[in-house]
């Protein structure tokens, strides 16, 4: 089996853009595998990872995520295409569908159909890298544009660039049943995100299975990449207060009741009744509150924080669910010990 690989996104340093990715460089030098760049409601991500790409030589620089929605496929494809030829082939396309508040209160776009339009927006990027015609007939898409719906002049094209690859590799953010499934299907590399190891083949592993039993073999075996709230050493441990408020957020205020995602993890993890109070407290303003009862056995699970020993057994528990990437989020930003923390977890992977 081969090592676990390090990530990490860039938001961790305190300062501006230019001053976190030199820090970054200095990462890249003592073993990070790879970097991610969010996007949220934020800057684009896109910018920011041609940039990293300029500034370094062997990181993988991943999109972690941009959204299905407000890219058409074939845009999605030539910009995958782009950051992977100013990269020399180091770019990792991640992907997922958000959810509706930021699609429809950001982008005044219909949340509606993820698994489906995921789908077919994969197809459909790889049409474009193998420089085929593109011409695709979906229930979503329909490539080129039917006569009837435009000015009957569009035909199908190809790209004109030739691509570093002809299959970058495609990582999904998934979580639901039929996501996930469709992740172990289609993706080189699925990214769930608070990641419990221990109840993870009882939440995900029907839906990895039967996913990897369509699995062209040519995709080669599924990666999972995770991440995980980061520190190591001693007295690491008080630093877990710091995940509370994150996961309330999450479990609490990332969604409408009835359609949190991540509330909805919370409670197939066995945590129903304290994510329905979570989220009561936070809708209502009491975010303290709110993150005062997210259970430690979800705190601890899902982080990697600890001395070096529990660290270490933490790193077995995630590679013995399957994970083959941890993405540290550091909860010590210096970025001495931040090189320090890196160097640790490195030689524990």
């Amino acid at each position: 089996m081969s090592p676990m690989k390090v990530g990490m996104g860039i938001a961790y340093a305190q300062g501006g853009f230019r001053e976190t990715v030199e820090k970054l460089v200095e990462l890249e030098e003592i073993g990070l595998d790879a970097v991610s760049v969010a996007e949220l409601y934020s800057f684009d991500a896109v910018s920011q990872l041609g940039y990293i790409a300029a500034r370094t030589s062997r990181v993988h620089i991943e999109s972690g995520i941009v959204q299905i929605y407000t890219r058409t496929p074939s845009l999605t494809a030539m910009t995958a295409a782009g950051l992977d030829y100013v990269s020399d082939g180091r770019f990792v396309l991640g992907m997922g569908a958000s959810g509706p508040q930021v699609i429809e209160g950001f982008h005044g776009i219909k949340y509606d159909a993820p698994v489906g339009r995921t789908r077919e927006i994969v197809e459909i990027c790889r049409q474009v890298w193998r420089r085929e015609k593109v011409q695709y007939s979906g229930k979503h898409y329909t490539v080129p544009l039917p006569p009837e719906q435009g000015t009957g002049l569009g035909k199908p094209l190809k790209l004109i660039n030739h691509p570093v690859r002809a299959q970058i590799p495609i990582m999904l953010a998934a979580l639901g049943p039929k996501n996930v499934e469709m992740a172990a299907e289609l993706a080189e590399v699925w990214e769930p995100i608070w990641f419990h190891p221990g109840k993870a083949q009882e939440v995900w592993g029907a839906s990895l299975e039967a996913g990897k039993a369509k699995r062209d073999p040519a995709l080669g075996e599924l990666q999972t990449s995770v991440n995980v709230p980061f520190a190591v050493g001693p007295g690491a441990d008080k630093l877990r207060e710091h995940v509370r408020p994150a996961l309330a957020l999450y479990v609490g205020g990332m969604g409408a009741k009835g359609k949190n995602f991540y509330n909805d993890l919370a409670a197939r993890y066995g945590f129903a009744d304290e994510a329905a109070e979570i989220q009561d407290l936070y809708l209502a303003g009491r975010k303290d509150e709110a993150a005062e009862k997210v259970p430690e056995e979800l705190v601890h699970a899902v982080s990697l924080i600890g001395t070096e020993d529990e660290v270490a057994a933490q790193v077995r528990e995630f590679a013995a669910a399957g994970v083959t990437q941890l993405n540290i989020q550091p909860l010590e930003p210096e970025h001495d010990t931040v090189k320090s923390s890196l160097e640790t977890l490195k030689s524990l992977v």
